[in-house]
């Protein structure tokens, strides 16, 4: 494990430092990985060459196993109407929370159709998947995936730190 970023306070009169920081996994090869995990970022890397990107030339796959074992995929999509296009982990997530919403997501894997390098969730995902860990009320371990190397991390809110969520109606009232 690698240390990345823990919160703490420190505060010094009227203002404070924060420091983020959490821990992630580097693996320097596939066969470093669970035989579950192994299949997942296969998965991941067949979705990728099925993906449609004619603009752009970029595929993206992207894999999730659900609590029970089951996986499924999506891959980017991409539009002439530039910016109508959708990243491979959304499409996944929203089928995944149309079709399946009963079953939390326990791991994604996300991939690049050229694997040359390591393929992290955009911004955009990365609120998607904050906002699905907070519906199912449990972690979704994150692999992001080039063909040599991938790097885990235990939740999607490590790689969110800043994420935007809605206030509840009680903090509406106060």
């Amino acid at each position: 494990m690698v240390r990345g970023w823990l919160l703490r306070l420190l505060r010094n009169n009227t203002t404070f430092t924060v420091r983020y920081e959490f821990e992630y996994t580097r693996h320097e090869s596939v066969s470093e990985l669970s035989a579950e995990d192994a299949a997942l970022v296969a998965l991941a890397f067949e979705a990728a060459e099925r993906a449609y990107a004619p603009h752009s030339g970029f595929g993206v796959g992207a894999a999730v196993r659900l609590v029970s074992g089951r996986m499924e995929w999506a891959t980017n999509q991409e539009s002439e109407v530039f910016p109508s296009g959708m990243c491979a982990e959304r499409v996944l997530l929203y089928g995944c929370q149309t079709r399946l919403s009963e079953e939390p997501i326990e791991v994604i894997a996300v991939a690049s159709a050229d694997g040359a390098g390591e393929c992290p969730p955009c911004g955009a995902c990365r609120q998607v998947l904050l906002d699905t860990e907070r519906r199912q009320g449990r972690p979704i371990r994150v692999l992001m995936c080039s063909r040599t190397t991938i790097t885990e991390v235990p939740s999607a809110a490590c790689l969110l730190p800043f994420g935007f969520e809605l206030p509840s109606e009680a903090e509406l009232k106060k």
